[in-house]
């Protein structure tokens, strides 16, 4: 090791907090899963992420992804006001 590299405060761990997550284990259909591994893939995000935001549009469905339907019906109301 070389002299330029300073450990004296370094902590084993984690590299990154997963103070907002916790792990679990689910079964998931494969079809489900394959499923949302494709959609992923297609979008350039992961499988993890795209359960999640799924997950959050069953628990509120306000709170999720804004869909072209949607914009559209919000820029309609908006514009008949106007």
């Amino acid at each position: 090791m070389t002299s330029t590299h300073d450990f004296t405060q370094a902590r084993r761990g984690a590299v990154l907090s997963t103070a907002s997550k916790t792990r679990i284990t689910i079964h998931i259909d494969a079809d489900v899963l394959e499923a949302f591994r494709q959609r992923a893939a297609e979008q350039g995000k992961g499988y993890q992420t795209l359960i999640n935001e799924a997950l959050r549009c069953a628990i509120d469905p306000q709170a999720g992804p804004v869909t072209e339907d949607v914009l559209r019906r919000v820029l309609r109301e908006e514009f008949k006001v106007a």
